[in-house]
Parts: structure tokens; C-alpha cells; sequence
């Protein structure tokens, strides 16, 4: 069975500090009982702090009683799957050897058992999209679409007709009907990348959709229900954008329900080679010599998963033959090409200084530096701006 508590049971009370109560004894009567709770606005971030606790899922009152049944369904479901292992569960072609990425899969696993939000985090290009792929793919949803955007490229002014859709002549070029990605998800996962980047504006169109389930198109009046689960993902430390006033609490409480943290790819050395050598056969056969072996695990991968596989291609066109040495992937032999590029700004922030060492290596082309982090180039340059990178010359590039 599942147990629907409610956090505020209590009369003349909303702050769910008796709900919170029960839980704990609850937990401890039975630790594997599956818990759901009903909890107030007032009370949310202690229902949010409960689910990182052990509790299965929440929902807010007042609340529908067909997604309250989903919920208990999906929890059942879920808890007749919960024994399967990793070799049972779709990876989604992710590779790993790394007791790091073995302990995060393990997580989203989980996270795949529940309907909760979940907020993947991590540096560009260590494989956030594939993780929140490997929620959605071993969750209830799976089959369903998986809507993929990349909110840190769109411009402000485009955000509310992108995620909600427009009707026809809602605004200048809007000649047809435009479904929204929302409305495209219903039904299964909608991943939000690079969610640190959003205005306060978007933010808050964004929160209201999360809290009721409804929307309108841009140019209707017409109020639309929405059955999506959300995933969102940011290399920002959103805990400091909120302090500094960038980010909105409630919105970070929305989504960071559980956070699947993906480590980079320089703590996790052991997957260097399964990766380069799989990115390899992708294209042929090839041999790694024991320089080439040296210089990729000595590296330190500023840009991650996304880095080792360009440069994975890149050896395969310089090489001659079949043989993989340092050279061919604009790696030293014996000193690895890591090195930080002395800053022109000072300080030690880690991102500030990946964003130079692209640049460096792109020439000061912003847009080859932003491809070769895995970034928009639009959102490179709002980093920049925000830590006060600036370089000698300017050099653009058209894509």
C-alpha cells in the first residue's frame, strides 16, 4: 500500500512542522513505507526538504484527484521495478567504468521511479542531457516524448511563445498556429537546459505554469491543462544566483526536488579511455599507442565528455594510419595541454578560467570557444559579461 499524509493536519497551523513530525515516526515504524504527501504552499520547501529525506512524492493543495491516483499508481509501478540493477535498465548508450557515475546512475534511477522534478547540474559537456534521457527513460513516462530545449539560447522576448505557444497574428512573423513545448511534452519530460540563464521575467512565467499545470498560448484567452514532467539542467551555482538576487527561490524549490549532480569528466579518470576508445570505433577501427593512453589521462578536460570526443575525431582525421598518438589529438606527450592560460583578470573561479582556455585555444573566436564547451554562443557571452571576461582583440565568427 502508500500512505497519503497530509503536512498540515493541525488546526490554525500551515508550516507542516507536524507533518514533518509524523513523517520522521513514520520512517521510523517502517523505513521502506512508500510515502505521498499533501502539503500547502506555506509548506512546500519543508515537503521538498522531506522527499530528499525519503518521502516518494508530494503534491499541492488543492489537488486533483485523477493526478493524485496517477501518483499512487506510478509509485506501485515503480516500486515493482525498484529492484532492477543497472545491467536491467536502459542507459541510453551512456558509458561509465567510474564508481562516481555508478553512484549518480544508481540516483537517477530512483529518480526514474518517482514523477518528482529533478535538477541535473554539472560543468558544459559531462553529460547532463543523458542523464535526465535515463530518467525519463526508465520512469513511467518512458515512450512518451522527451521535449529537449535549450532555454539559455532563446531570446527573452521569444521565451513565453517557445515554451506556451502562439496563436496565428500574436505577434510580427506568428502566420500560423504554434504549439508550444509544453504542449509538445503532455504526457512525458520536458528538459530545460542551461535554466540558470533565464530572466527574472521568464522566470516567473515559467513558475506559474509549474504550480498550476496550465497555460495559455500567446494571443488566447483559452486556459490549457499540461501533464509534464520537468528536468531541468545548469552548470550555475543556482544557491549563489539566488543570493545575488539572479534567481528565484520558489522557482529553485520547483525544480531542485532531487539534484542529480554529474561530476566532470577530470573526477572521473576512469572513464577517459572506455570513452575515447568507444567514440573511436564509432568511426573505425583504431589503436591507442601508450604515449596516447598517458596523454588523455593526464589531461584534466576543461570541456568534459564533449571535449574527449572532438578530440577523439580530430585524431582520427589527423592519423596517417591506425595508430592514435598524442599529436593527433593536440595533446603533448609528456606535458599535458591543460595547464591553466595565465588569466587577464585574475582570481581562481574554475568556469572563468575553462572559458579562457577555450578561448585561447579557438584564437578568441567566441563562437568556436562556445562549440567547443558545449555552449550557445549567445550564452557564452553572457557568461563572459557576468564574470568580466574580456578579450585583446575581437574576433566573431559567423556559424
Amino acid at each position: 500500500g502508500v500512505v497519503v499524509q497530509d503536512m498540515n493536519f493541525a488546526r490554525g497551523t500551515t508550516s507542516g512542522v507536524e507533518g514533518a513530525e509524523l513523517f520522521a515516526r513514520l520512517r521510523e515504524l517502517d523505513p521502506q513505507l512508500p510515502i505521498i504527501l499533501i502539503t500547502a504552499w506555506a509548506s512546500l520547501e519543508t515537503a521538498v526538504s522531506l522527499v530528499k529525506q525519503g518521502a516518494d512524492d508530494y503534491i499541492e493543495k488543492p489537488w486533483d484527484d485523477a493526478l493524485l491516483l496517477r501518483k499512487v499508481k506510478n509509485l506501485l509501478n515503480a516500486r515493482a521495478r525498484a529492484a532492477a540493477r543497472i545491467d536491467d535498465a536502459d542507459l541510453c548508450g551512456l558509458l561509465f567504468a567510474s564508481a562516481p557515475m555508478n553512484a549518480l546512475v544508481r540516483l537517477a534511477l530512483k529518480v526514474a521511479a518517482t514523477d518528482l522534478s529533478a535538477l541535473v547540474t554539472g560543468p558544459n559537456g559531462a553529460g547532463k542531457e543523458k542523464v535526465a534521457e535515463i530518467v525519463q527513460a526508465n520512469s513511467a513516462r518512458r515512450g512518451a516524448p522527451f521535449v529537449k530545449v535549450n532555454v539559455g539560447a532563446l531570446p527573452d522576448e521569444l521565451f513565453a511563445a517557445e515554451l506556451f505557444g502562439a496563436e496565428a497574428g500574436a505577434f510580427t512573423g506568428a502566420k500560423q498556429r504554434r504549439v508550444g513545448r509544453f504542449e509538445a511534452a503532455h504526457g512525458g519530460t520536458l528538459f530545460l537546459d542551461e535554466i540558470g540563464t533565464l530572466s527574472m521575467d521568464s522566470q516567473a512565467k515559467l513558475l506559474r505554469t509549474l504550480q498550476s499545470g496550465e497555460l495559455e498560448r500567446l494571443g488566447s484567452n483559452r486556459t490549457l491543462t499540461v501533464d509534464v514532467r520537468v528536468i531541468a539542467a545548469t552548470n550555475e551555482d543556482l544557491p549563489r544566483a539566488i543570493r545575488e538576487k539572479r534567481f528565484r527561490e520558489d522557482l529553485y524549490y520547483r525544480l531542485a526536488v532531487i539534484e542529480l549532480a554529474v561530476p566532470p569528466l577530470a573526477a572521473r579518470p576512469d572513464d577517459v579511455m572506455p570513452l575515447a576508445r568507444a567514440f573511436a570505433q564509432m568511426h573505425g577501427a583504431a589503436t591507442f599507442s601508450d604515449a596516447s593512453v598517458r596523454a588523455l589521462e593526464a589531461h584534466t578536460w576543461p570541456g568534459n565528455v564533449r571535449e574527449l570526443q572532438n578530440r577523439v575525431q580530430r585524431a582520427l582525421l589527423m592519423s596517417p594510419n591506425a595508430v592514435l598518438e598524442p599529436e593527433h589529438f593536440g595533446l603533448d606527450a609528456g606535458v599535458s595541454e591543460s595547464a591553466p592560460v595565465p588569466s587577464t583578470i585574475g582570481g581562481g573561479d574554475e568556469e572563468r578560467v575553462a572559458m579562457e582556455q577555450a578561448l585561447a585555444r579557438a584564437d578568441f573566436v567566441v563562437a568556436d570557444a562556445a562549440r567547443a564547451l558545449g555552449m550557445s554562443r549567445q550564452a557564452f557571452y553572457r557568461r563572459m559579461k557576468r564574470l568580466g571576461i574580456r578579450v585583446s582583440r575581437d574576433v566573431s565568427s559567423d556559424d
